[in-house]
């Protein structure tokens, strides 16, 4: 959905032939410099947007699950986040300088065909993403009709489709739409919502520390809860795959990021504004949670402190006529009240599983969809495509079983696609060094081998070591030999270094 001006100005860089490449398509095409309009704002409330969701809400509270304390747990959260930022940043770069997306970057790399492999893998990971930030924001409408029509949740009785009722297919089926049309409006109605989603999400946030402290006393007790490790001999086994989950939380975004980058005025505007908005962010939001909790534990003494940690729980006490746990009254007496928090509740928590589903969810794997028949796919069609796999995925099942759906496949798949982010920025940082033949990219065979056979073998060494490990997290094999199980924990690490290691050797004295 680019206007006359803009493709004329791409084909400008690229050379008008080009605009008849089965490889080309306008939304593919480097961004013209007049349209690369993102500064340092626009960068860091993208990550501040992006990190204000209820999993980075819930990290603090699983991590101090595993015996850490406060400060243990909001350190694992930083250290993840400033090593996850180096690969964002290297990986961001070209698509600065070059106006490119991930797609035609893995071009460079995996070969013109090859970099269908990874950005399928890619696109197949957001697309469950997805579907679960789907389900999570329709559920939280569902909950805001229900404030104000009861009987909406007795809609259909017990019926359900395919194991979702109609109520909440209702809510899915209205968020899914709110996603899909952001997307249809084109990647400046992203920046937009993403801009305006930042300070309203933190807005919120604040106003319910502000609230639960002030009827707490207090911060409550979590602050003064001990570590349960004495030495860091203890802390080791807990700290690195804390810390290797942390990576892992934002990984794919390392190798989509210049999807956003190419939109950027200068480097230095986007890795001011990158590294502003995602370590801080983190470790803010992650803070503002722990205190939220804690000061609910001291007001809701009868509450399960792993209840506590789910926003949605505490949000679902506040609203309720009822009395709270370990309480003889309504956490809020007034029904007027009840529903002015309900409105601003779920006005929270949509506008935050929106901002992150748009960002890390769809635009990514819309830019690689099209990847496949660029003649044929828009990114907005991309978009309806991820879309669609959402749907298709039945995210509510995977969220029945969250151990091993999220925490294995989908968390499992993300962090083994770490190798293609090494891949690519040993590439471009030691085999090209910062240089591309852009125009190259979009002719076939002009680029170098459809498949670039050191790549792929470089990914295939890399993963080899963590594939056992994954297949048992995700019970499709019982066991492995114990050294699969002890490598996985630090997969991301294990992986990322052999890709680098293995390309690097791989194209010494290769002609590119």
């Amino acid at each position: 959905m680019h206007d006359n001006t803009y493709e004329a100005e791409a084909l400008a860089i690229l050379g008008p032939d080009v605009a008849a490449s089965p490889l080309y398509n306008a939304d593919l095409a480097p961004v013209p410099p007049k349209y690369r309009t993102w500064g340092t704002y626009t960068f860091t409330a993208l990550w501040v947007s992006m990190a204000h969701c209820i999993p980075t809400y819930t990290l603090a509270g699983g991590l101090m699950a595993q015996g850490m304390n406060w400060w243990q747990a909001l350190l694992v959260i930083g250290l993840g986040n400033l090593i996850v930022l180096v690969p964002i940043l290297l990986n961001a770069h070209p698509g600065t300088r070059y106006g490119i997306t991930f797609p035609v970057l893995a071009r460079a790399s995996f070969g013109q065909e090859g970099a269908k492999v990874p950005t399928v893998i890619r696109a197949l990971v957001a697309c469950g993403w997805f579907g679960i930030n789907v389900f999570i924001g329709g559920e939280a409408v569902k909950t805001f009709v229900a404030s104000f029509w009861p009987g909406f949740l007795l809609l259909g009785g017990g019926w359900t489709f395919a194991g979702i009722t109609l109520p909440s297919a209702i809510g899915f089926a209205l968020f899914w739409a709110l996603n899909i049309l952001i997307i249809y409006r084109g990647m400046n109605a992203v920046r937009i919502f993403e801009n305006w989603a930042a300070p309203i999400v933190l807005i919120l946030a604040v106003g319910l520390l502000a609230w639960v402290m002030n009827r707490a006393g207090g911060v409550g007790p979590l602050l003064t809860r001990p570590s349960q490790f004495a030495t860091l001999g203890e802390f080791w086994p807990v700290l690195v795959p804390g810390v290797t989950g942390m990576v892992a939380f934002w990984s794919t975004l390392s190798l989509n990021i210049p999807d956003f980058t190419r939109f950027g005025r200068s480097q230095r505007e986007q890795i001011v504004g990158q590294a502003l908005g995602l370590p801080t962010t983190m470790i803010g939001f992650s803070l503002l949670a722990l205190l939220i909790t804690s000061a609910s534990s001291a007001v809701l003494p009868g509450a399960k402190l792993e209840d506590l940690w789910n926003p949605e729980y505490l949000l679902g006490i506040m609203t309720s006529a009822g009395p709270g746990p370990g309480m003889t009254e309504p956490l809020i007496a007034s029904a007027t009240a009840r529903a002015v928090v309900a409105v601003i509740a779920v006005l929270g928590i949509v506008i935050a599983t929106l901002s992150v589903n748009i960002a890390a969810n769809v635009v990514g794997p819309a830019n690689d969809f099209a990847n496949l028949a660029p003649k044929h796919i828009s990114f907005q069609t991309g978009g309806l495509i991820t879309g669609v796999i959402g749907i298709l995925v039945m995210p509510w099942k995977l969220m029945a079983d969250p151990a091993t759906y999220l925490g294995g496949w989908l968390g499992g798949v993300g962090m083994l696609l770490g190798p293609v982010a090494a891949i690519m920025i040993a590439d471009y940082w030691v085999v090209r060094k910062q240089q591309l033949d852009v125009r190259a990219l979009f002719l076939p065979g002009k680029s170098g081998p459809a498949f670039n056979p050191v790549a792929l073998m470089a990914l295939g060494l890399a993963v080899a070591p963590n594939l056992p490990g994954f297949l048992v997290k995700t019970k499709v094999l019982a066991a492995v030999p114990e050294l699969f199980t002890t490598i996985y924990p630090y997969g991301w690490f294990t992986g990322v270094t052999i890709a680098f290691v293995a390309y690097t050797l791989g194209m010494r004295g290769r002609a590119r």
